[in-house]
């Protein structure tokens, strides 16, 4: 009976311990909103060469798929490649994206989907990244994805990361893209009404948050999305991450836009186990696995705190096999053969935690 007790004791201290923790502005979107907040990035449309064939099959899929329910992680983020669906122009083919989100919302996930990318054929230059010059090409595209998945997919974000010279180039100063955003978001609402529109997150902070609006999209996202990356190698990356969020509402009050929600759509940092020889990342060494789990539970801690904040995903859920060729192949919860890391645990605890507030 001791015994008994005393386990009894320690799990009653272990989650009041997190209920506190998320609990301390129940005033929060976070802690009202009836819907997980909790996500992941990950590359379920990835059987190509270029990334190893990270899925090449439905049962790869199915097996990640049954570890982030065990997570108990709410909604993925989901890139529908227009080069994968239309290849060439007026040929559709969305086999691929029929078995993903079929086995995605079979499993009561919910999916973010992000439309994104060029075509060799619609680009000026061939390059994926760069996008048609005639923004009626791309329209198209959104218009096929949008009236398939209407019933299935209720959150759009449209391109990834059209503030970094890698996923949008040439950079013109957020300019071609926020046309681009305006004209796909008339074209959602047109076909989804309900759809909620996401401009594409950003990966340079505040400057990027500024020049969407100053290039007149505050009409044409119902959602601001941000990137936000740092390193617990660095001293104060938690105090930098909610610098980055309230400087990005700061802005948003500015252009009487506070009303709007942020979601986080990608969060993260590395975790690289001992004896695997990769480089640094861009943000210097790789943290170890315990670190990264450490850090998860840190910045976690402090973002569910922010009344703004809506939802946030860990980038990514899986790692990857020598796709970045540095630590970013290893910012996965789960390691390549599946097994889970040390920030698996930790988000399944926090996720568990927030869903013993909801009863």
């Amino acid at each position: 009976m001791k015994k008994a007790a005393v386990i009894l004791l320690m799990l009653s201290v272990f989650i009041s311990f997190y209920c506190n923790i998320y609990a301390q502005n129940s005033g929060g979107n976070i802690m009202n909103d009836k819907k997980n907040p909790f996500g992941v990035l990950e590359f379920f449309h990835w059987n190509h060469a270029w990334n190893k064939y990270k899925y090449n099959n439905t049962d790869t899929i199915k097996k990640s798929v049954a570890l982030l329910k065990e997570a108990g992680i709410g909604i993925v983020r989901l890139d529908f490649l227009w080069s994968d669906i239309e290849p060439f122009q007026g040929k559709l083919n969305f086999s691929k994206y029929d078995d993903i989100v079929t086995i995605l919302t079979d499993n009561g996930v919910e999916i973010l989907g992000i439309l994104n990318y060029s075509t060799d054929w619609a680009s000026p230059d061939k390059k994926w990244n760069s996008p048609s010059t005639d923004n009626g090409m791309f329209i198209n595209y959104v218009t096929e994805v949008v009236k398939r998945y209407k019933d299935k997919v209720s959150y759009w974000e449209i391109w990834n990361e059209p503030d970094s010279h890698i996923y949008w180039s040439p950079q013109d100063g957020l300019k071609q893209y926020c046309s681009l955003l305006k004209d796909s978001y008339k074209k959602i609402k047109e076909i989804a009404p309900q759809s909620i529109v996401l401009n594409g997150g950003l990966a340079n902070g505040p400057a990027s948050v500024n020049r969407l609006y100053d290039n007149g999209a505050k009409d044409y996202f119902d959602v601001m999305n941000i990137h936000i990356f740092d390193s617990p190698l660095i001293e104060g990356s938690s105090v930098r991450v909610l610098s980055q969020i309230r400087l990005t509402e700061k802005i948003m009050r500015r252009n009487n836009d506070s009303d709007k929600p942020i979601w986080i759509t990608e969060l993260g940092c590395p975790g690289v186990a001992p004896g695997i020889k990769t480089k640094d990342w861009w943000m210097g060494k790789n943290p170890s696995e315990e670190e990264q789990a450490a850090w998860l539970k840190e910045v976690y801690a402090k973002i569910l705190k922010e009344t703004q904040v809506e939802r946030i995903f860990w980038a990514f859920f899986r790692d990857c096999k020598d796709h970045w060729k540095d630590g970013v192949d290893y910012l996965g919860l789960i390691r390549w053969d599946f097994s889970a890391k040390p920030a698996f645990a930790e988000y399944k605890k926090i996720i568990s935690s927030w869903n013993n507030l909801q009863r």
